[in-house]
């Protein structure tokens, strides 16, 4: 049994990766809102992690940091602080948290990160500059710490096209604007949280051991398909 560290578990693909995890391993969830159900295998933490002290935990084997932003406007209606509220949420949060945890992750067995980047990071999209901004960030980190960790503890992220979640849910709010998202696609579709979390899965298992320091792209051809 593996001891999972989510970050952001309660809502959005990390609950989707924390239910998908719960029935083989001991996850703790760390967000501010506490998870809709219990189970014998979890253990919630009520931080925010910006803000608060993070607790400790003696050895981890993954952490997962899930915690992301959808802040779409033009630049002109973007302030200063939309920027440092977006970077400060995608990657200096998880730089706290990989800080913090990094000893014990250390101690634990195949240790690995998983983060999380989006597909603004590589496809020029209006309205992205923040978000876009704040998850290069996210990449470059993935791919730094991936020199400086190895070969102890593998990291790597994940960059979906849009998901449908809670935080998406003004994007995707009628039938029609769903139809349009995946008209936009080039495999029509876009993304549910299961699928992400089955990403998440094989990037923290035994199966990824060879593997970090990467983003995985799952964006249904937006990226690489031009049809």
């Amino acid at each position: 049994m593996k001891k999972i560290v989510i970050i952001g578990g309660s809502r959005g693909i990390g609950n989707a990766i924390l239910q998908q995890q719960l029935e083989k391993h001991l996850v703790y969830n760390i967000s501010r809102t506490i998870p809709d159900f219990s189970h014998p295998n979890l253990i919630h933490f009520s931080v925010d992690v910006l803000q608060d002290e993070l607790p400790d935990i003696e050895i981890i084997d993954a952490l997962v940091y899930c915690p992301g932003s959808i802040n779409l406007k033009p630049i002109l209606s973007l302030s200063i602080d939309d920027f440092r509220n977006d970077f400060e949420i995608n990657v200096i949060g998880a730089v706290k948290v990989i800080q913090h945890f990094l000893p014990a992750l250390k101690k634990g067995k195949n240790p690995s990160i998983v983060l999380f980047s989006t597909v603004a990071a590589k496809l020029g999209m209006p309205f992205h500059s923040s978000i876009a901004a704040s998850k290069s960030g996210v990449e470059g980190l993935t791919k730094s710490l991936g020199a400086e960790l190895a070969p102890l503890v593998r990291i790597n992220a994940i960059a979906p096209t849009i998901t449908e979640t809670s935080l998406s849910a003004s994007i995707l709010r009628n039938d029609r604007m769903k139809e349009n998202m995946m008209e936009r696609h080039p495999m029509k579709n876009y993304l549910k949280p299961q699928e992400v979390a089955r990403m998440a899965d094989y990037l923290i298992s035994e199966d990824a051991a060879s593997i970090s320091g990467q983003i995985f792209p799952m964006d249904y051809g937006l990226v690489s398909f031009k049809l």
